[in-house]
């Protein structure tokens, strides 16, 4: 075969005076015992330019040993995006859904750009046509209410996924696709629930809002937001396993716009409220 017999990420190295080593795909080089099998016929089938191969038990032994620890490629490496569900709807702000639009059409979607308007869209207007997903990119804290139609799209089968930013901090919030799913009034209530000064966030959210110099989102910042919101849609959509740490459904994920560092929090939706009991007479 032309292509490589390891997974991506994984390498093979020779070390001097200590035989071969294998990098991992989490950066951990590991020994390899090769025992009396020929290193140079192991390397050729691990790059893929073996011209025949030939029962070795040695070989077979060591090749067996990267097959169970995971260290070989399989096809297909990732599924493609389905042709029946590549209407993505975008909404927001343009530095945010450009890039995101750009990131989408590589990976086979067809995302479109809905017109901003000064209401928030109905449920019936966010389902129109019926797109696989909806993706709603803010820059800047989200204003009441104006995700508040967005958060029953899941009940329609649209699936729904959402970031904002809030100062030098963004948020990538979790992907929705049941009704069972965690939404934006989840997300808000667990962070007003997480902090104490839940009475300045909230009033923070509502505004209004005195500011210095206004912060601009830099071109890494908002493509860094892109790959983050363009790779869980991808993953969900084309059924690929989600990478390692907090399913993309329960996970919320803060952005240091500054550094760039991606930091994860575990949300789960606030059951809801039981009613108060009426007063006997």
């Amino acid at each position: 075969m032309s292509r490589s017999s390891l997974a991506p990420g994984v390498e093979v190295v020779a070390v001097p005076g200590r035989g071969l080593a294998v990098r991992t795909a989490e950066g951990e080089f590991l020994s390899i015992r090769t025992k009396v099998a020929d290193e140079q016929a192991l390397l050729a089938r691990l790059s893929g330019t073996a011209t025949a191969v030939e029962p070795d038990g040695e070989l077979d032994r060591v090749m067996g040993a990267f097959e169970e620890a995971g260290y070989l490629a399989h096809e297909p490496q990732r599924p493609q995006w389905p042709a029946d569900r590549r209407d993505i709807r975008l909404l927001g702000d343009p530095v945010l859904t450009e890039p995101l639009a750009a990131l989408l059409r590589t990976l086979g979607a067809e995302p479109r750009t809905a017109v901003s308007s000064s209401t928030p869209p109905s449920l019936d207007d966010l389902s129109a046509d019926h797109p696989a997903a909806v993706v709603w990119c803010l820059d800047g804290p989200v204003p009441d209410g104006l995700w508040e139609s967005a958060d029953r799209l899941p009940e329609r089968g649209i699936a729904w996924l959402r970031c904002h930013r809030e100062g030098w901090q963004a948020y990538v919030e979790p992907l929705a696709a049941t009704a069972g799913d965690v939404t934006s009034a989840h997300v808000r209530a667990r962070r007003l629930a997480a902090t104490p000064a839940h009475r300045e966030l909230a009033a923070y959210w509502s505004g209004p809002r005195t500011s210095g110099a206004p912060v601009h989102l830099t071109a890494p910042a908002a493509h860094l937001l892109a790959a983050l919101l363009a790779d869980d849609l991808s993953r969900w959509i084309t059924g690929s396993a989600d990478t390692d740490g907090l399913p993309a459904r329960r996970r919320l994920r803060r952005v240091d716009l500054r550094t760039l560092t991606v930091t994860e929090h575990a949300v789960l939706p606030v059951p809801a409220v039981a009613p108060t009991p009426k007063q006997a007479g």
